[in-house]
């Protein structure tokens, strides 16, 4: 079967000057293009996901990826039959991601990532590659966990992402001696989850690079359980990256 739609999504680490110039150049680029969806832009990056016919997405995506900084975008890619947005947005934001803590800047430096293939290795045989216990961290919202996990995940059940760094403070003798993998949807949530936990002295910290999105399309999903929510009307992807 045929899907007309390509869903894009992507964030990016980079510096952006003026937000609002940048905001209303692509807005008006998307409106043209029929784009729907939303990308957010702030000083620290941008964030979006938005979907339209294979051609307008990719006219879209080469007008961001223009801009300075942006060149290397990895956007993780999936068909529907329909459009999962009604509308077009382009907003300004003090944060893509917020977490209210500014001395977290991805922006200078990520924190260690483990590729999705190693980590399905590291769950085969119940360790690291240093033999150390791996311990997975849902870095979501209580909603989205309860959609779809990997198995045995610690999930500290957190309303909204603000509320992780006070959960990572009360959490963190747990883990001493473990490798903790946080993971999110598409890696955006992990990238500011790993350097916050770095930053009050967890030893051993990844983040899983490009998220639950890029480990369902670089394994065959296995250690995961149920479905991944999105956020938006296709409502959650299975490990075939299918919302049906």
């Amino acid at each position: 079967m045929i899907h007309p739609i390509l869903n894009l999504a992507a964030y990016c680490f980079s510096p952006i000057s003026d937000p609002q110039e940048l905001r209303d150049a692509w807005f008006e680029a998307g409106q043209a293009l029929g784009i729907k969806g939303t990308i957010l832009i702030a000083p620290e990056g941008i964030n979006l996901y938005f979907a339209a016919p294979e051609v307008p997405c990719e006219h879209m995506l080469s007008k961001i990826k223009a801009y300075p900084g942006l060149d290397q975008l990895t956007v993780k890619s999936s068909w529907s039959d329909r459009l999962p947005f009604k509308r077009f947005k382009v907003r300004v934001k003090k944060e893509i991601i917020r977490m209210d803590h500014p001395t977290i800047a991805p922006v200078q430096g990520r924190a260690p990532v483990v590729e999705a293939d190693t980590l399905a290795r590291w769950l085969d045989q119940g360790h690291d590659d240093q033999g150390r216990p791996v311990v997975l961290l849902d870095t979501r919202n209580d909603f989205e966990v309860d959609v779809g996990k990997f198995d045995q995940a610690v999930d500290w059940r957190i309303k909204k992402f603000t509320d992780f760094p006070l959960a990572a403070m009360k959490n963190r003798e747990q883990f001493k001696d473990k490798t903790i993998v946080s993971y999110c949807t598409g890696g955006i949530r992990c990238e500011k989850a790993a350097l916050y936990m770095q930053e009050i002295g967890f030893s051993h910290v990844r983040q899983l690079e490009g998220g639950i999105l890029n480990y369902f399309d670089k394994t065959d999903g296995r250690h995961w359980q149920g479905r991944c929510f999105v956020f938006d009307e296709r409502q959650s992807l299975d490990p075939n990256l299918k919302s049906v």
